[in-house]
């Protein structure tokens, strides 16, 4: 019996080796295979892991991947309704999660004038507590601009209209206009471009209900921004670690002599 308990033993940790070095980075095969450098046969112990980040790979669930992207977005939450306490109690705010990330919705009257791109006053006000809040977190953000259903009719200003601002193509035009607004003055802000995606989705992604289209509040719901925080992996690089740009590749008119 001791010999079987012996053999399940082993057999669950070669197991959980297989499963653990499948989802490991080359960086993390390289220091599992020095554990068993200069070994032959029987090991004779001693033999470790260096200390340092991946000290304890595996030894901890709340380690895992799904566990550090659920604690972090909960903290940028919890962060973001803070910030926005004031905002969220005159509805002006709306913050949710869904599948994209942790959602910071800026919508109302008070934001973006109908069929208009331009920031106003109260639309940098909330910009500035966003900034504060993504210079905190450690994530990629996104920015997608909205525009209401209708307000594509309407895009072209009134001549006598004193906002100095160019005509629209159509709706995708306008909310696009609008991410590109919010995320230069985040950019003015001190946040790192390197981190911001914009997007429009123009008048198709309607945050009001169907049967409440068409009144003053739903358009005003609908011709918004939403500051998408993604759960994907830090933003920072480590050595050893890919960035953001495209890895090294032949240039054109440039001789490639292979791997050194």
């Amino acid at each position: 019996m001791t010999t079987y308990g012996d053999m399940v033993t082993l057999l669950l940790c070669f197991f959980v080796m297989l499963f653990a070095t499948g989802k490991a980075t080359p960086q993390e095969i390289q220091l599992i295979l020095s554990a068993f450098s200069n070994s032959m046969g029987f090991f004779e112990g001693g033999q470790t892991l260096s200390k340092g980040r991946l000290e304890e790979m595996g030894m901890n669930l709340e380690s895992l991947p799904s566990q550090t992207k659920g604690k972090s977005l909960a903290r940028s939450r919890t962060q973001a309704q803070t910030i926005f306490k004031p905002e969220i109690q005159a509805k002006k705010v709306r913050i949710t999660e869904d599948e994209r990330g942790l959602v910071i919705s800026l919508l109302g009257a008070d934001y973006f004038e109908e069929g208009s791109a331009q920031r106003t006053p109260e639309l940098e006000k909330a910009l500035i507590k966003a900034a504060s809040l993504l210079k905190n977190v450690d994530r990629f953000a996104r920015i997608e601009g909205h525009a209401a259903a209708g307000e594509e009719a309407r895009l072209s200003p009134d001549e006598d209209s004193p906002r100095r601002e160019r005509t629209y193509a159509n709706a995708w035009d306008l909310a696009g206009a609008r991410a590109i607004n919010s995320t230069t003055f985040l950019q003015s802000q001190g946040v790192s471009p390197s981190l911001l995606q914009v997007i429009s989705y123009g008048s198709y992604r309607p945050l009001a209900l169907e049967g409440d289209q068409g009144t003053p509040e739903a358009a005003a719901h609908n011709r918004r921004i939403d500051i998408v925080i993604l759960p994907y992996e830090s933003a920072n690089r480590e050595d050893g670690q890919s960035n953001y740009r495209l890895p090294d590749t032949r240039l054109p008119d440039e001789e490639y002599s292979g791997p050194e």
